[in-house]
């Protein structure tokens, strides 16, 4: 391989922000037609959400980063076609949640995610 591609991903801004819960970094980061799929115990596999385009991604992200709660970024692998990592997040209050997410990038951008998360039952 001789040079380096000009759009490549920075996983470690990508995590930085994720961490410091800095959205309007995290959404730098997407295409502005990206796609995203949550599954959880309210969304199931059945039922996923899905959110198309940067601006259904954006409520999203924003609403995660105002929680009172930590982010941080786990086990993470990556190349140019995609990143995979999860993240241990914990709630003011105590309670845990962990997400396994999987980007897929074009271009140096995320163009689609699965995010699966689980809370702790109270």
């Amino acid at each position: 391989m001789t040079g380096a591609t000009l759009n490549t991903f920075d996983f470690a801004r990508f995590r930085d922000a994720v961490e410091g819960r800095d959205s309007e970094t995290q959404l730098a980061m997407y295409a502005p037609d990206a796609t995203m799929m949550v599954v959880d115990r309210v969304t199931p596999p059945g039922a996923p959400r899905l959110l198309r385009g940067k601006g259904e991604i954006r409520g999203w992200i924003e609403d995660i980063s105002a929680r009172d709660m930590t982010h941080a970024v786990r086990h993470s692998v990556e190349d140019e076609h995609g990143a995979a990592f999860t993240e241990a997040c914990r709630y003011a209050d105590g309670t845990g949640v962990m997400c396994a997410t999987v980007l897929k990038l074009a271009d140096g951008l995320i163009v689609d995610q699965t995010v699966l998360q689980a809370w702790d039952e109270s």
